[in-house]
């Protein structure tokens, strides 16, 4: 009788508990909404393609000094890699080869199953389009209130380096337009991706 008695009040102790759910509104007490959504981002402007294979990959492969002495690699193993770096989100492969923008056999598509776009991909990952000095791509090597693994490999915004970057970073296609767009094209001088020289200002 008692086990009987028992269970008839852990019973009773259920509809109460639920009776209180229901009170506080069913399963979902703080009224969170059922799905959360995470809105896109802030300005949906990508960085230019074309400027990014003919003047910021280079910057990747550089032997670029290092404050303890010597000289390194950004794509070098231990640090940006694809394979065997270590160095956080940005990854590098390093034999990517550039493909001619204005060659009409190579659609978006085509130049979005290369290596080259997964390292363009990559090295946009790391970037807030329009600001340059929050970015990690430019940040982290300028030790910008941030560390980086590779210590400080950029002096001042004034390296040059820096400045192809930050270039890159200030000036992402128009709104309405992807990363491909001709009109980055005047981020070149003159505005050819094939011929032109990599514009800092």
């Amino acid at each position: 009788m008692r086990r009987r008695h028992f269970w008839a009040g852990a019973g009773a102790a259920g509809l109460i508990a639920a009776a209180l759910l229901g009170a506080c509104g069913g399963g979902n007490p703080l009224d969170n909404p059922d799905d959360i959504q995470n809105p896109p981002g802030g300005s949906g402007r990508k960085l230019a393609y074309a400027y990014f294979q003919r003047c910021i990959f280079p910057i990747f492969l550089a032997q670029l000094p290092v404050h303890n002495g010597g000289t390194n690699t950004c794509a070098g193993g231990g640090c940006h890699d694809n394979t065997t770096g270590t160095g956080g989100a940005l990854r590098v492969i390093r034999g990517a080869t550039p493909l001619d923008v204005t060659d009409a056999a190579n659609t978006p598509e085509v130049i979005r199953a290369s290596d080259m776009y997964k390292n363009y991909y990559s090295a946009q990952g790391v970037t807030i389009p329009g600001e340059p000095l929050q970015s990690r791509l430019l940040a982290k090597p300028l030790l910008l209130n941030m560390l980086h693994g590779g210590g400080q490999i950029f002096d001042s915004e004034e390296d040059p380096n820096a400045k192809l970057i930050q270039f890159w970073i200030d000036h992402p296609a128009p709104r309405d337009q992807d990363e491909f767009s001709p009109a980055t094209y005047g981020m070149f001088n003159p505005p050819d991706p094939n011929t032109g020289t990599c514009r800092t200002e």
